[in-house]
């Protein structure tokens, strides 16, 4: 299946005792989806089908037994690979909640309609939801990363490709200043040509 049409269901964390169990951090509503055929994919290596052997809630964690992890080192091992599912498999999402794959690629703007940039990954580091976003190439292309939590998120439009934000007083003014800190100092350049003159 191609890699396209793979989505992310979570990603293994720690091992979960000595007999290869794993703890996940599992962004589907639904474990019923664990039932449907998966893949591990570890960075940038290909998928790889695996088999759930069962699944449990631990203090609201999600538990799994994969097949072919007997012991807490190759639990280890796995530590850190997404947990993938063909897009096929997914329910109709609701249109107050699209997948994160359909918020790939939106414009997102504030609230006043000024152009932030476009949003170009979504993670979940700390189980918090994490948006990339890059600025334009003409303010830099710098990335922000933006907490995507309700406060800050005012709209997602599907049908027009735009999500309107409302970032927390200096998070934007944070990226703009440090990405204009990377360029080169003119005052530099200006000596340095002098010197060659």
């Amino acid at each position: 299946m191609p890699a396209s049409s793979l989505v992310v269901l979570g990603r293994l964390a720690k091992p979960h005792g000595v007999k290869g169990d794993i703890r996940v951090d599992y962004y589907a509503d639904s474990a019923e989806l664990l039932d449907k055929p998966l893949m591990l994919r570890a960075g940038r290596f290909a998928p790889r089908p695996v088999r759930i052997r069962e699944w449990h809630l631990w203090k609201d964690q999600l538990i799994l037994s994969i097949e072919g992890c007997n012991d807490r080192s190759a639990a280890e091992r796995l530590r850190g690979q997404e947990l993938l599912i063909d897009a096929s498999f997914l329910p109709e999402a609701e249109e107050d909640e699209p997948y994160l794959r359909d918020l790939i690629g939106l414009s997102v703007r504030l609230e006043d309609g000024t152009p932030v940039g476009e949003l170009e990954d979504v993670d979940f580091p700390a189980g918090q939801e994490m948006w990339s976003i890059r600025a334009p190439e003409k303010d830099g292309g710098y990335e922000i990363l933006f907490p995507a939590v309700p406060e800050f998120v005012r709209d997602i439009d599907l049908s027009a490709g735009t999500a309107v934000i409302a970032p927390p007083e200096g998070l934007l003014e944070l990226y703009r200043d440090g990405a204009s800190s990377d360029s080169p100092d003119d005052g530099l350049e200006e000596e340095s040509s002098s010197r060659k003159a």
